[in-house]
């Protein structure tokens, strides 16, 4: 099936035509049509055309507001107010007929039309570094750009994953020299028993290695000379010294596999090309960027120049792409990564989802790609900044004792807390013990998730889990409770089956409802086209809200007619299917019972 044209876009179009009509220069004009308090819709472009035409604002608007065909197919009234806004009430009907070809869709987008011509992005996101437990600060990039994944996939955009994980770099050489002289040291229990080892374990092995390791390494000056030969080793690409190193990384995988699980996102192997990835590029990639003069030998250290970019002492930072040692620092894998998914992947946008402190990395990343010509008006990139994740006291997030927080701790207390409110009214909605344990998980990693994505990504955000698992408020637990009460009104309606009657009136909390499901389309392409996740969040809160009213006001079973009753239904049901797309764009699970 089609798109469904919005009632908004419906009304646009007549508002231009009446417009055209009454002065043909105003050919193509935006009417500038907005919700409004006063009316349905409140449009205020006739003021600027007013201006433009010399003409009297207020007379205008009542000559258009003439060619305007008002009756109960679409616009029910117009009237002029003010200096020359039009005020515009839509026909009930046609709310309720746009809605039923929304729940019609039977490819059960809701009547949202994917792009006429998809472009195809490689979003880099959730970026853990191997041999190094996941904390707080991993939080945002996995949900954020998860997020922006599920939306633009579902605008029709071809997406391709990136986990950029850190893989590479001199510590490794102390790592794998602790382990070629300590060879059991990641061996798994579990093995012993034929089951498949846990991120817990695997977690636990590399920490303990990860420790050992380092206080050898700061303590004994030989074994400190035999890592830094391993570095050497490593980078030479001796096939011991690699089989060593790919143990580190499975073993990290099983871990970061465990945590995204918990977090019910799906990340792919395949999708997982970390900074070892474009190890064979990199001389390359520093050859073409001095070759074409984009960088220059400063201090024997391979280098990129910014007029606008200059330090405390006034003197130009520079972009180091090779130090004068002959290694390469992060720009020349980062400017690797570039060519090989503008030039390989075929990309035309890359998305990088990565904390806002590093916004001047990038700036000169981008700004070097530019120069060298693999970035430019046919290919854009774009970082997805975030801000930091707060405790309840407004600083950055950390334990008791001062440390970072553990991921996996804090996603285990959201789900403890989560299961605790589920179980409060678990007897009351009929949940099994199976039940309970499933929900909390959805209810607690959805709180997480939501209260992320709920804020705009660049700004800060407290994490409050007494507030995350709240009933009351913007949280994604009173949107889930909203679905599942749908879903127990849906169950008790017997014989009852939800269908669309345009011929009835409409209660004035059942307008606003639907006046609101049908601006579902818009908020998600706007949502995906500015990779602004908390413009979802903030719709479907508000659709909670309007349907809370709803109930309050229109008796759903209990409704004076059975037409109304299925119409009642039908509002409902499309609620239900609206809020259940939408946080699945978000990540984040509806359960049928709560």
């Amino acid at each position: 099936m089609a798109s469904v044209t919005s009632l908004s876009d419906n009304v646009q179009q007549h508002l231009a035509s009446a417009l055209s009509a009454t002065l043909p220069e105003a050919a193509g004009a935006d009417p500038l049509l907005r919700r409004s308090d006063r009316a349905d819709f409140q449009a205020n472009g006739i003021l600027a055309l007013a201006k433009k035409a010399k003409a009297n604002p207020r007379e205008l608007a009542t000559q258009v507001v003439s060619q305007v065909v008002t009756g109960d197919e679409l616009i029910k009234d117009v009237e002029v107010s003010g200096p020359g806004f039009l005020n515009i009430t839509i026909a009930d009907g046609a709310i309720t007929g746009n809605l039923a070809a929304r729940y019609a869709d039977e490819t059960g987008r809701l009547g949202v039309p994917t792009a006429a011509q998809p472009g195809t992005t490689v979003i880099d996101y959730a970026q853990p570094n191997v041999a190094k437990e996941m904390h707080v600060g991993h939080l945002r990039s996995a949900v954020i750009g998860d997020s922006a994944v599920q939306l633009l996939e579902f605008t029709g955009e071809n997406v391709i994953r990136r986990h950029h994980i850190g893989d590479w770099g001199t510590q490794f050489g102390m790592l794998i020299q602790y382990l070629d002289e300590h060879p059991h040291e990641l061996d798994h229990k579990a093995s012993a028993e034929g089951t498949a080892a846990s991120g817990e374990e695997a977690m636990s092995n590399l920490d303990r290695l990860y420790k050992a390791a380092r206080k050898f390494f700061d303590s004994d000056e030989e074994f400190k000379t035999r890592a830094r030969r391993r570095v050497v080793d490593l980078q030479a690409g001796d096939p011991q010294t690699l089989a060593m190193w790919q143990k580190f990384v499975d073993e990290s995988k099983i871990y970061f596999f465990s945590v995204f699980e918990k977090l019910d996102m799906e990340v792919r192997d395949p999708d997982i090309v970390g900074e070892s990835g474009y190890n064979d590029m990199l001389a390359e990639t520093c050859r073409l960027l001095e070759e074409s003069g984009v960088a220059v030998r400063s201090e024997g250290a391979l280098c990129v120049f910014f007029d606008d970019i200059k330090g405390p002492d006034g003197n130009p930072v520079p972009l180091i792409v090779q130090k004068s040692d002959g290694g390469y620092g992060y720009a020349a894998t980062d400017l690797s990564a570039i060519r090989d998914r503008v030039f390989n992947l075929k990309a035309s946008t890359l998305l990088y989802v990565v904390d806002a402190r590093q916004a001047l990395h990038f700036k000169m990343v981008f700004e070097t790609a530019r120069r060298a010509g693999w970035l430019n008006d046919d290919v854009k990139a774009h970082q997805l900044a975030f801000g930091t994740v707060l405790g309840k006291d407004g600083k950055p997030f950390k334990t008791r004792a001062g440390e970072t927080v553990k991921l996996q701790d804090l996603l285990d207390e959201a789900v403890d807390r989560a299961t605790a409110v589920v179980r409060e009214k678990a007897e009351k909605v009929g949940l099994t013990e199976q039940e309970i344990v499933e929900n909390g998980r959805y209810v607690g990693i959805g709180a997480v998730k939501y209260a992320d994505l709920s804020t705009s990504a660049v700004r800060d955000y407290k994490f409050d889990l007494d507030q995350m698992v709240s009933l009351n408020g913007d949280t994604s637990v009173y949107l889930q409770y909203a679905y599942a009460r749908i879903q127990s009104i849906l169950r008790k309606a017997g014989e009852a089956r939800p269908a669309a009657h345009p011929e009835l009136e409409l209660a004035p909390a059942e307008r606003a409802l639907g006046l609101h499901l049908d601006r579902f389309a818009e908020t998600v392409l706007e949502a995906a086209e500015g990779y602004e996740p908390h413009k979802l969040a903030a719709y479907l809160y508000q659709l909670a809200s309007l349907l809370t009213s709803f109930y309050d006001q229109c008796p759903v079973l209990k409704a004076d007619t059975p037409e109304q009753v299925e119409n009642r239904l039908f509002l409902v049901d499309l609620t239900a299917r609206t809020l259940h797309q939408g946080m699945a764009l978000l990540g984040i699970r509806t359960p049928e019972k709560l």
